[in-house]
């Protein structure tokens, strides 16, 4: 068998390691990553191999030529343009042959049975076979699904948490029969996961799946590669021993120097010529490369030091990885998670903070202490976006410096001479970060239509209206009050989507903002009278104004001072309605309650509400997002009874699709259905939810946590529609907001929140949904069992690591059993294998 080694990788992800060198070449102990790969295939028999390069392709071939310097023989081909995985081996062409023959990643470090793989892949006389593995977190991979026999049946290209039925990924390694490969031409630009395998698995074919054994890790970020390398020099994966053992755990490559007072713990690999001193100590799992010189009294752990780099007498490395040829002075320290890169020199006495990155071939002077990446904003997280976009601790996770680079790297993701709306709450947080936004944005040439401080919903329908590019939005966090949210709107005014989200991130990590010249940088202006448009809109959306008018609704609004109170008031005054108005003045200081702080507020509004007989009390958030209503006897509607109410309401008066989140009740169904209606269940996030509307026109969308949305209106949480729609439907059916609760059944309902490690949060959900009672109802998000009227459904949650578990039962004491026994489950699978 002859093999197809994927080497093109630019591995954005590792920079600045990867500036100057391709993927593959990245150094793992005592060689490169490609290397460790050629040593696998020959121990598997495989001798012959292509490699396909793109990216500094140079370097790979002068490193190792037609393979002899490896014992093996080697042929390249080199893509002047990217054309795909798929592509990449098309375009070798004939030269494959007929037989079938193995495709594996140069950048991956793994030692999978090889021949095992060969010999499950022609006993299933399969067309393709992909090596699948297990892993703890499976959002960044192709997750495939196999049945009992190891056949395909369904991909998922990096899927989210709702979407993961399974830990098992796909590792880029195939044993492929040449035929499938014809149905594109040379030269074509195609894709094995997301073209190839869909068309096969559609047409039959058979694929399978091989579960392998052994260690396989994608070496695709700076904390990978560290881990890779320590895996290695710990023994938990297979690959020539690196250099000869001196002393336990602590292996040389040539001729080396160490002091007799210096101490050295392993696991440690020293390459050919390290000089450590006296004093000095070096503990493992570190890597010191060839030439390194260690000077007296310095300490290196748990550090990957390149060849030919200097460390000064008393510097300190810890958890760090610092370049090729490198200089680090006296008394220099770098802390963990730090890299310097190559031809970099740190001056005495300086201290390179964690997480930091140093750009190659820079200076830093002598005392200086480096809190922020050399060029621009630090790193650190374990993502950058979340559910509600780009959150943190306001100057500590969200300075200045990092929304500066955030703003560049959203331009850079945009056509230049694009436009953009931003526009924040009022606090005066949120003002700093948007003015810090807005510099990057138009030093990347785009321009600012600053909408000033508008509500959420009016937010997005300006930027729909006004054609933008995107948007960005600037709020502090509801739940948290140190915390700011960085909301980005794609060119629809809704939450910007996963692949987006992934190309501002790529820009970011990379820190590869586009840099305009002074006369295209982007241009900044304000947007006269912002709300005008929405108000004409909305008001022209409320065809039962009469109607409302004849009612002569009095209702109690609590603004919750956002800037909602700057609108809602002038639009029920259009609309005849009294409303009584608190928490109205429109405050800097607005910021999150707690849950006891927000059901004291609702009592009050209840006790305010049934005092003024009114007829009905609503909370709006400081966004103008979502409503919470109290009914016209001073109860406090529960949201989810609440929103079975409302879409049988609007169901009655308007028969039509209603979409709600799986966590829904199931009354809702019978109720939409008896009005002429029908429901759709939708995931739970808000992204997934807008975009439902943009596609479908449904008659509303609710996230059933208060926020619904109104498509015919505009596709977007809407809380200031909402107020006047729960008035139109009241006027119609001339019925009380407490009679309509009456006559709704109120669910029986139970919600747990159980811990889960990330890492054991793909194996929960493989687990659930090999379990047969998945297969009997249609999964949308999460993994939901239904059975006898009652269901429970185990969802991840998208930002921490824990599960969310809803049920529903006949009565509220079987709901709460129901909750505790599924998360009593998730906790024993979280162990089970």
């Amino acid at each position: 068998m002859r093999a197809v080694v994927m080497a093109g990788g630019e591995g954005s992800r590792l920079r600045p390691l990867t500036i100057s060198r391709p993927k593959p070449m990245v150094s793992i102990v005592d060689k490169p990553c490609l290397g460790h790969i050629l040593d696998l295939l020959k121990r598997h028999g495989i001798t012959e191999a292509f490699v396909t390069l793109q990216y500094l392709a140079a370097t790979i071939q002068d490193a190792y030529g037609d393979g002899g310097p490896v014992g093996m023989r080697l042929h390249y081909s080199v893509e002047e343009s990217p054309l795909g995985t798929g592509g990449s081996v098309r375009q070798i062409g004939e030269a494959l042959g007929t037989e079938p023959f193995l495709v594996i990643s140069g950048d991956a470090l793994t030692d999978i049975d090889l021949s095992a793989l060969s010999t499950f892949h022609c006993e299933k006389k399969a067309a393709v076979t992909l090596c699948l593995k297990h892993v703890p977190d499976p959002l960044e991979y192709g997750v495939v699904i196999t049945d009992g026999d190891g056949r395909v049946v369904k991909f998922l290209e990096k899927p989210s948490w709702g979407e993961v039925f399974s830990d098992t990924i796909n590792t880029g390694i195939y044993v492929i029969d040449p035929r499938v490969l014809q149905r594109y031409e040379v030269g074509s630009s195609f894709d094995f996961s997301k073209d190839l395998f869909p068309q096969l698995l559609a047409d039959g074919e058979p694929m399978y799946g091989f579960i392998a054994d052994g260690y396989w890790t994608d070496v695709g970020s700076i904390t990978e590669y560290a881990r890779a390398n320590a895996d290695v020099l710990q023994g938990k994966v297979k690959v020539e021993p690196p250099g000869r053992e001196i002393s336990p755990g602590v292996r040389v490559g040539g001729e080396h120097t160490i002091d007799p007072t210096a101490i050295v713990l392993g696991p440690v690999y020293l390459g050919g010529g390290v000089k450590i001193g006296a004093q000095a100590q070096i503990v493992g799992p570190t890597v010191l490369g060839d030439y390194v010189v260690v000077e007296p009294g310095a300490v290196i752990d748990r550090s990957i030091v390149w060849r030919n780099t200097y460390i000064g007498e008393r510097s300190e490395v810890h958890g760090a990885i610092v370049g090729r040829q490198c200089a680090l002075k006296a008394r220099v320290v770098l802390e963990e998670g730090s890299v310097v890169a190559d031809h970099s020199t740190v001056g005495e006495g300086a201290r390179v903070r964690a997480q930091v990155k140093i750009w190659p071939d820079k200076q830093i002077e002598s005392g200086a202490v480096v809190n922020a990446s050399l060029i621009w904003g630090a790193q650190g997280r374990r993502q950058l976006f979340g559910r509600f976009g780009v959150t943190g601790i306001v100057n500590v996770d969200l300075t200045p410096e990092l929304a500066a680079g955030l703003g560049a790297a959203y331009a850079s993701t945009l056509a230049p001479g694009a436009t953009v709306t931003m526009n924040r709450d009022q606090h005066r947080t949120s003002r700093m970060l948007k003015r810090a936004l807005m510099s990057g944005v138009v030093g990347s040439g785009v321009h600012v239509a600053d909408l000033g401080q508008v509500p959420l919903p009016i937010d997005r329908f300006a930027t729909r209206k006004l054609g933008a590019a995107g948007g960005i939005h600037v709020r502090i966090s509801p739940f948290d009050d140190r915390v700011c949210d960085v909301k980005f709107f794609d060119q629809q005014a809704l939450d910007m989507g996963k692949t987006q989200e992934r190309k501002v991130e790529n820009v970011f990590s990379r820190e590869d903002f586009r840099r305009v010249t002074y006369d295209d940088v982007g241009g900044i202006y304000e947007v006269p009278r912002v709300g005008d448009e929405y108000m004409d809109a909305f008001t022209g959306e409320v065809v039962r104004r009469r109607e409302i008018a004849q009612a002569k609704f009095k209702i109690v609004v609590n603004y919750s001072h956002g800037t909602g109170a700057h609108f809602l008031p002038q639009l029920l005054s259009r609309l005849g309605v009294d409303v009584v108005a608190i928490n109205a003045v429109v405050s800097e200081n607005v910021g999150s309650r707690t849950l006891e702080e927000f059901q004291l507020e609702m009592s009050e509004l209840a006790s305010i509400t049934s005092t003024l007989r009114a007829s009905f009390g609503v909370t709006i958030d400081a966004g103008g997002e979502k409503v919470f209503f109290v009914d016209d006897r001073g109860r406090v509607a529960e949201d989810r009874h609440f929103l079975t109410a409302f879409v049988a309401l609007a169901a009655r008066a308007t028969p039509g699709v209603v979409a709600v989140p799986v966590f829904a009740p199931a009354a809702i169904e019978r109720l939409v259905e008896e009005a002429g209606g029908r429901v759709l269940r939708v995931r739970a996030s808000a992204e997934a939810q807008m975009s439902f509307a943009v596609r479908e026109h449904p008659l509303i969308v609710a996230d059933a946590l208060g926020g619904f949305i109104f498509p015919r209106f505009h596709p977007s949480f809407d809380g200031l529609f909402a107020v006047v729609k729960l008035l139109e439907l009241l006027a119609t059916s001339d019925r009380p907001l407490a009679d309509v609760m009456d006559a709704t059944p109120s669910p029986r309902m139970a919600r747990l929140k159980v811990a889960c490690p990330w890492e054991e949060k793909g194996r929960v959900m493989r687990r659930l949904a090999q379990d047969p009672a998945t297969e009997r109802t249609k999964q949308v998000d999460g993994v939901k069992h239904v059975n006898d009227g009652e269901w429970v459904l185990v969802l991840p949650d998208a930002d921490q690591p824990l599960f969310n578990v809803w049920a529903e039962a006949g009565d509220e004491g079987r709901a709460w059993a129901l909750a505790h026994q599924y998360a009593e489950r998730v906790g024993t699978l979280r162990g089970a294998e």
